[in-house]
């Protein structure tokens, strides 16, 4: 029982996760941190003969990811309740820890890649995150749609590899550009499916569709550790490339169960231990209807 229980968490956690592979994991065997090096670039510059070659520095900055808190998800399986429906039960609740779990992860990913774009580059002399700022860009198709080619521009000017560029929205916003004529019509190269309502990229951009791109006041929430809480009220999507954020990762998920006698029933815990945090600020880009409050 056990172990079916463990593996439907994970697959429902692979199901509702999205964000997971569209930025740069590490897993630690130990350890409270990780350290990100990070490389500036060095300039050519013309030679006269007989003069001595200086050589350039090199920018070098860090950034240390520190790992929160365990996050749990825990449920009691009542004996009685797994004698009579014991694969029914066991499938929902597996379900709803699986999808906490993921939404808890995607979440605090989606803050980090947004707080990417709002901060200033460690390394001096280069882009910070960006941001692309309109009233009704979440509800008008031609201003979503415009600000892909923004987006893309932006990330080409700052050196942002092509490979691995990811817009992420709700599925409001998704809809509206799934139904933008100029996305349909195959003669001008569109892409999006309105028979099955899907579109895949526009401006060599992945689209992904989310629940868990955070839109909320978190300046407040003393459920969620320090370094993710800010506005993101006004947020309306990002763009990322994959090294905009990191996550470390100590303890993948995992389960724990115990039978209660005094309870008469089992008592399910699945957790993990992982922190997030922005590594490259260049590599996002904030789409949000008005500046977020300080």
């Amino acid at each position: 029982f056990l172990k079916l229980f463990a593996g439907e968490i994970l697959m429902e956690f692979a199901r509702v996760n999205v964000f997971k592979y569209k930025h740069f994991v590490v897993p630690i065997s130990g350890g409270k941190s990780f350290t990100f090096p990070l490389v500036g670039t060095v300039v050519s510059k013309y030679h006269t003969p007989g003069n001595f070659i200086d050589t350039d520095t090199i920018g070098h900055a860090e950034k240390v990811i520190s790992l929160d808190q365990k996050l749990v998800s825990a449920i009691f399986l009542a004996d009685i309740d797994e004698a009579m429906t014991h694969f029914e039960v066991r499938s929902k609740y597996s379900a709803e820890i699986g999808e906490e779990l993921a939404r808890a992860y995607d979440t605090n990913v989606s803050r980090v890649m947004t707080l990417a774009a709002r901060a200033s580059n460690p390394l001096t002399g280069r882009a910070g995150g960006s941001s692309i700022t309109n009233a009704n860009i979440g509800s008008d198709a031609a201003l979503l749609e415009a600000a892909f080619y923004t987006a893309a521009q932006t990330f080409d000017e700052k050196n942002v590899p092509d490979q691995g560029r990811s817009g992420f929205f709700r599925p409001a916003q998704y809809y509206l550009l799934a139904q933008r004529d100029r996305l349909i019509n195959k003669e001008l190269g569109g892409v999006a499916d309105i028979r099955s309502g899907t579109i895949s990229t526009v401006a060599g951009i992945d689209i992904v569709k989310t629940n868990n791109l955070v839109q909320a006041d978190d300046r407040a929430n003393t459920a969620i550790p320090a370094r993710y809480r800010a506005d993101y009220s006004t947020v309306r999507g990002v763009f990322s490339h994959p090294m905009a954020a990191g996550t470390v990762e100590l303890m993948s998920m995992g389960l724990t169960s115990e039978y209660e006698a005094r309870r008469q029933g089992t008592f399910m815990v699945a957790s993990y231990v992982v922190g997030h945090d922005w590594l490259r600020p260049e590599c996002a880009i904030e789409v949000r209807t008005a500046a977020p409050a300080a």
